[in-house]
């Protein structure tokens, strides 16, 4: 089914794009060329389809935390370019700014949780797991919001209102990006 196969391709693409960047394809890894000198191996049963979705789970979590600890390095050089600031003011910041990435990352771990949740029941969707995946999602963009307040008021105490404003809009343009990859990756709840 059309709809299964999508399902399969971008909830891998919605759920590493919540770990923090796009995903390289790699799903498109291209098939060994065989020629006619080589002898061809004898055809082996395939795995069970357990332990093919262990595997899966397992990659996916190495996948993930590559790609986190990429972003972290990426977010951390844009960061930095962008507030330049005092040697006063960097030593300030980045343990607040630590303890807000671990903050944001334990919310990003509840979204992949829902995402996986929303994969699991898709073909299935019935109104009330649609309307618990609703404000479950719901819940997760408040304590989104919950935590960026929590930290802007923190980092103006430490910085000032104004640095602490202008983190902020870095912060916001790029998780609304990450936002709108993540949407445009998951389908649309079957009718």
């Amino acid at each position: 089914m059309i709809r299964t196969k999508h399902l399969r391709v971008c909830v891998p693409v919605a759920l590493a794009l919540v770990a923090g960047t796009q995903p390289a394809d790699a799903q498109s890894t291209p098939a060994p060329a065989t020629s006619a000198a080589q002898p061809t191996k004898p055809e082996q049963d395939p795995p069970a389809a357990g332990a093919i979705d262990d595997t899966r789970e397992t990659n996916l979590r190495a996948y993930t935390e590559l790609i986190r600890s990429d972003l972290r390095t990426q977010h951390v050089a844009i960061i930095t370019a962008v507030m330049e600031f005092t040697e006063e003011e960097d030593v300030k910041f980045w343990p607040v700014y630590r303890e807000y990435e671990a903050d944001l990352a334990r919310i990003n771990d509840d979204r992949i949780a829902l995402i996986k949740n929303y994969a699991s029941h898709y073909e299935t969707l019935t109104d009330a797991v649609a309307d618990t995946l609703a404000y479950g999602a719901f819940d997760l963009e408040a304590q989104r919001h919950a935590l960026k307040l929590k930290y802007y008021d923190r980092l103006k105490q430490v910085i000032s209102p104004r640095a602490a404003a202008r983190f902020f809009q870095v912060e916001n343009q790029i998780l609304l990006l990450l936002d709108l990859q993540i949407a445009s990756a998951l389908p649309i709840a079957p009718k």
